[in-house]
């Protein structure tokens, strides 16, 4: 029985690692966005991201609080979250897809396209986004840009104003993920 004892562990811990998720998380994911017109350039950045990445799968969760934006004017940011953003009523941006052929066997750094859904001021659109995905010293990291059409979101610009803001919107995203321990 106790020669028996060892072995049942052994056979345990295996089982048990082998049907463990493949899923890592990034706590602090980055998201900056730019909007450049001949007025005035308007640039935030948001430090406060939450993202899921599951490697089993190939799937990708973001959520981030629209509040979290960081200006470098006040009055811009009072702006983006009380006219533009609504961040009272659509407090959260959303996106959540799946890499499309990415081998998380390989070490060498790849650039993927991730298809999903984008959810922005309550409208969903599909997206279409670029990514550069690195393993570094046990961490994934996605980095990435692309734009967004502000019509397609709904979003709102008096036409006094419409000189000061961009149609399109660059944004650009950092990830680095730790394994998802509970």
């Amino acid at each position: 029985m106790n020669k028996l004892l060892p072995f049942f562990f052994l056979i345990l811990f295996f089982s048990d690692y082998d049907t463990k998720p493949d899923q890592y998380i990034a706590r602090l994911g980055q998201v900056s966005f730019f909007s450049y017109t001949s007025v005035e350039n308007i640039e935030a950045k948001n430090n406060q991201v939450l993202s899921i990445l599951d490697l089993s799968k190939n799937e990708i969760g973001i959520s981030m609080l629209m509040r979290g934006f960081v200006f470098k004017k006040s009055l811009m940011h009072e702006h983006f979250n009380e006219s533009y953003i609504e961040s009272d009523i659509y407090p959260k941006a959303t996106f959540s897809g799946k890499i499309i052929d990415f081998d998380a066997t390989t070490k060498e750094p790849q650039t993927r396209m991730i298809i999903g859904d984008l959810t922005i001021h309550g409208i969903t659109e599909k997206a279409e986004i670029k990514t550069t995905i690195e393993l570094i010293d046990n961490h994934y990291v996605l980095t990435g840009e692309f734009s967004v059409s502000i019509k397609n979101f709904d979003i709102k610009v008096p036409p006094i104003l419409s000189s000061n803001i961009a149609k399109n919107i660059s944004i650009k995203f950092r990830f680095e993920y730790n394994r998802y321990e509970e």
